[in-house]
């Protein structure tokens, strides 16, 4: 049975795209990006990642050219933004999708980002970068998703390991860390094959 996967975080720049092209190296998963806000876009970055032959890269649901959240970049450009106009690329095969920021980021005035991962029925995994703060935006983001009965898959660590955060992270959530990406001096398509490898073992 072919896996979704929807790929969020705690925030912007936490490191979603980079985790992304690992899950589809490890399972040479399907890559698609509902909404893009801004360019150059995430999909040409995962492109530029993935090794393997298998993964297709589907084209963005929703292209943005303003660095900004979906619905202002909507607002801005006259796009309508929302969950009834994108619909989850036909495929077969296992799927890696990417989020536009955090859980909460607004579609529109009524819909968030989360809301596609419920309509295509993909298990989440949440990508919490390690920073001063960052215990309470990563248990903020499960304590809600939880309560919204969204079911989560794991936690995936970037940055600098914090043992104290790390720890507290997982035994209030009761997650499973799935994997740390630690700070390279370069991502290339060697370091995603070195974590995709890792990965597989949890997936």
């Amino acid at each position: 049975m072919a896996l979704r996967f929807f790929v969020t975080a705690i925030g912007t720049d936490s490191g979603k795209t980079i985790f992304s092209s690992i899950l589809c190296e490890a399972l040479g998963a399907d890559y698609w990006k509902p909404v893009q806000a801004g360019l150059p876009g995430d999909t040409d970055t995962v492109r530029s990642l993935v090794s393997n032959k298998k993964t297709f890269f589907h084209e963005e649901g929703i292209k943005l050219k303003t660095p900004a959240s979906p619905h202002a970049a909507g607002k801005k450009e006259e796009v309508e933004v929302s969950t009834q106009r994108i619909e989850i690329p036909q495929s077969t095969n296992h799927m890696v999708i990417e989020g536009a920021g955090g859980v909460l980021v607004p579609l529109n005035d009524n819909e968030n980002v989360i809301d596609l991962a419920v309509k295509y029925n993909a298990e989440v995994i949440v990508v919490s970068n390690l920073y001063l703060g960052s215990i309470n935006h990563t248990l903020l983001t499960l304590d809600w998703l939880n309560k919204n009965n969204i079911p989560v898959r794991g936690i995936v660590f970037n940055g600098d390991p914090n043992p104290e955060s790390q720890e507290i992270i997982l035994k209030r959530s009761g997650l499973e860390e799935l994997l740390h990406i630690y700070k390279e001096e370069e991502i290339t398509k060697k370091v995603i094959k070195k974590y995709a490898e890792r990965l597989r073992e949890k997936l």
